[in-house]
């Protein structure tokens, strides 16, 4: 999709501007593909031999998912699991299913599958086929959970507990399907799920959660530098993330001056993007980091941050697990 047509949608999506009335004939045709598909491969699922927790949203774009697989992952690896990781690679260029190793190219395996093999540690196996991938992590690791990573509408891969992220603050848009919202199931799904997850505020059935910042490290050596000390001067601030506002608004909170250069989500970057001559020091996301540090230049930061769970939807997670062990 080209940068301008997915301004212009969402435009439609999350301000409200008018939807004309051949885009709304395309939602419709969407939601009955989808229904049909969604009840096909559901009667086709492939039940593995472990258990797998799906992480997944209603919306495309940014709600937060990424942070949440990579604390769930971390969090029921010190209950004791021995977690591995299940992606699309959504962007990247190989085919079949593919092991991503922490320092992997995301151009090859996807950013958000190569960020979270760095975060976490764990092993992640991308593939457009969910239950090829899964059956191929399961041959390679002695893993007892598949995290399904984005997998909440790929029911072919029949699953033992759902999570849902939802964006708090922009919610679900205009509430209408793809592609004149950007709905990909109704709101009505949520109640079908074992527990949403809103990123910032929540509405009764769902829990809170919040995206925590750690300390930039400078992607030329890793160094890490305290996010005060980036208060005295501007920063140019790049986000190629579903939401851009989010990050921006989460370094002003930290009292930064910011020069805002949104970027599409998973885009990928080139040097010139981010030539911008003046020798202010660059902040960046950690999911644009992993395509930039091949070219980064002397003062370029990437802002780590962590979903913050509540410790009782952890626990209550790792219980529900716990009760669908295969024997």
């Amino acid at each position: 999709m080209s940068a301008s047509l997915q301004r212009w949608l969402e435009a439609r999506w999350w301000r409200q501007a008018p939807v004309p009335g051949w885009l709304a004939a395309l939602s419709r045709l969407y939601a009955g593909l989808a229904a049909r598909r969604a009840r096909r491969d559901a009667a086709q699922a492939v039940v593995l031999p472990v258990p797998v927790l799906v992480v997944g949203n209603l919306t495309v774009g940014g709600s937060g998912k990424t942070p949440v697989v990579i604390a769930l992952a971390e969090a029921l690896g010190a209950l004791g699991w021995r977690p591995g990781v299940v992606s699309r690679g959504y962007g990247g260029r190989g085919r079949g299913c593919r092991e991503v190793p922490a320092d992997g190219d995301p151009a090859l395996f996807g950013d958000e599958p190569v960020l979270i093999a760095r975060r976490t540690g764990v092993p992640v196996v991308v593939g457009r086929d969910r239950v090829a991938a899964a059956r191929d992590l399961l041959a390679r690791h002695p893993v007892d959970l598949v995290l399904a990573d984005d997998g909440l509408q790929h029911h072919r891969l029949a699953r033992d507990v759902e999570v849902c992220v939802v964006d708090g603050r922009r919610r679900f848009g205009n509430g209408r399907l793809l592609p004149a919202g950007p709905l990909r199931e109704p709101p009505a799904r949520l109640a079908g799920v074992d527990l949403v997850l809103a990123n910032g505020p929540a509405q009764p059935g769902e829990t809170a959660f919040s995206l925590v910042p750690g300390e930039p490290w400078r992607l030329a050596d890793g160094q890490r530098r305290p996010l005060a000390g980036f208060v005295d001067t501007a920063v140019h601030a790049v986000a190629g993330i579903g939401d851009p506002a989010r990050f921006f608004e989460t370094l002003r909170g930290q009292g930064l001056r910011v020069i805002e250069h949104p970027f599409p989500d998973h885009h990928r970057h080139r040097p010139d993007d981010l030539a911008f001559g003046d020798g202010l020091p660059v902040l960046m996301t950690e999911k644009d980091a992993v395509k930039c540090v091949a070219f980064t230049g002397p003062d370029w930061y990437a802002l780590p941050v962590a979903a913050s769970l509540p410790e009782a939807a952890v626990s209550g997670l790792h219980a529900r697990l716990a009760a669908c062990r295969r024997s």
